[in-house]
């Protein structure tokens, strides 16, 4: 194994993702996994590239040294980037699999039984069939979720770059604050919002943020479409900073023009749902406790608004098309998963439908310690930006007074998870 002078951990952490995969490997009797998830081979490698559309897999045997099988253009970044020494290219005029089970039966593992994410986004069906057809000798098991059971843990320096996706998502978010007033395209408001965020050091984000004014705010996951923000409407803002393809995410509300009873009240009740997950979020609550806690502070509210999705999710590393790990845990009613320290969740107690042709929010991104929770975005602004009139603002900072005279409430991460 051969460290990278430019990779975005110390050599160790990868060893140490190795090993518990391995571990886990070996309780389930398999000899060796193929890691085609975009998320999981990056986790275990640093690899990473817009070209995950082409067949790529990390193969993990128990004992053996891993290797990588790639398009060749994309077998520079095995080299460039990660700590991998053996790969197996094939030409873009090749057969991706046929160099798959080509390379699984050079290294001896033809008549192994090795495990295959089945779930991945890049292991197509199609793929998975003629794979299974092409190598018969040996046992293939499903092992969907193996890298997951550790990526849901984050330890002390993953904390460390996710707090780096944190300055660019405070940034992003500041600049589309500024930008958006009444005869502004949503285009303008999206443009400040990424330039804000790339100068800051963040990296292209798995989603580009999502900007929607007045009745838009109502179209699930709409963004930018060239409309021009009209007086008295309001801008919903979304934004997830990337470093190293980990994520952080936050909600805002811009008005442009003046606070309506129900927009105030719906501002209220956020706030409060996002209180009381400050105050209760801990290790041995289920993420059922937790969604039935937010969604209860928000269904109760005479505006007409509800809360129509999950009440949060898993976040970290993220390619398209979508930035969170909610596949991997999210806050939803029904599920026992427990919380635990480590974990990092998008938590949005978002309002859709207030006053029948509106949506906005308000949300943070958490993280769980050994005994409570922590916040990425404790310095800022929770209320909506109110601009009353043409050019003028009430509330355009968005680091809280109360927040910049104190520092009791800074994330503390000098903890390391206990899956560390």
């Amino acid at each position: 194994m051969l460290e990278r002078d430019d990779m975005t951990f110390p050599f160790s952490e990868y060893q140490r993702r190795i090993s518990e995969l391995r571990e886990r490997m070996s309780q389930r009797l398999l000899d060796a996994v193929i890691i085609s998830d975009a998320e999981n081979i990056m986790y275990l490698t640093d690899y990473q590239t817009t070209g995950y559309s082409f067949f790529q897999a990390l193969v993990v045997p128990l004992e053996s040294e891993p290797f990588m099988v790639t398009r060749k253009l994309e077998e520079s970044n095995v080299f460039a980037r990660t700590w991998v020494e053996i790969s197996r290219p094939y030409p873009d005029t090749g057969d991706a699999i046929q160099m798959l089970v080509t390379s699984l039966i050079e290294f001896g593992l033809a008549t192994k039984t090795i495990g295959y994410e089945r779930n991945s986004y890049y292991f197509t069906a199609y793929h998975q069939d003629y794979f299974h057809t092409s190598f018969t000798n040996n046992r293939l098991m499903d092992c969907f979720g193996i890298v997951e059971q550790s990526r849901v843990h984050k330890s002390a320096v993953e904390m460390e770059v996710m707090q780096k996706a944190a300055i660019a998502t405070k940034a992003g978010m500041q600049a589309g604050i500024d930008a958006a007033q009444a005869g502004v395209t949503e285009n303008e408001i999206g443009a400040a919002i990424c330039q804000a965020m790339f100068s800051a050091g963040g990296e292209i984000p798995a989603v580009m943020p999502y900007v929607t004014s007045g009745p838009r705010s109502m179209i699930g996951h709409a963004s930018w479409e060239g409309r021009v923000v009209q007086p008295g409407e309001h801008v919903f803002l979304e934004i997830a900073g990337c470093y190293r393809r980990y994520h952080t995410a936050m909600m805002r509300t811009v008005v442009c023009g003046e606070l309506s009873d129900s927009m105030h009240k719906s501002q209220e009740l956020m706030k409060t749902a996002l209180r009381h997950v400050r105050e209760e979020l801990r290790p041995g609550l289920t993420v059922s406790d937790v969604d039935k806690m937010l969604r209860n502070i928000i269904s109760d509210n005479d505006v007409g608004a509800r809360l129509i999705t999950r009440s949060g999710y898993s976040i970290g590393i993220a390619f398209p098309p979508s930035w969170d790990e909610g596949y991997i845990m999210s806050l939803y009613q029904g599920s026992s998963h427990v919380l635990e320290p480590g974990m990092t969740f998008h938590v949005i107690p978002w309002m859709w439908g207030i006053d029948g042709d509106k949506s906005c929010g308000i949300s943070d991104t958490f993280y769980i310690t050994d005994h409570g929770c922590g916040s990425f975005f404790h310095d800022v602004e929770q209320n909506f930006t109110v601009k009353a009139d043409q050019g003028a603002a009430i509330n355009t900072s968005l680091i809280a007074t109360s927040d910049k005279k104190s520092s009791k409430n800074k994330p503390d991460l000098s903890k390391k998870s206990a899956n560390e």
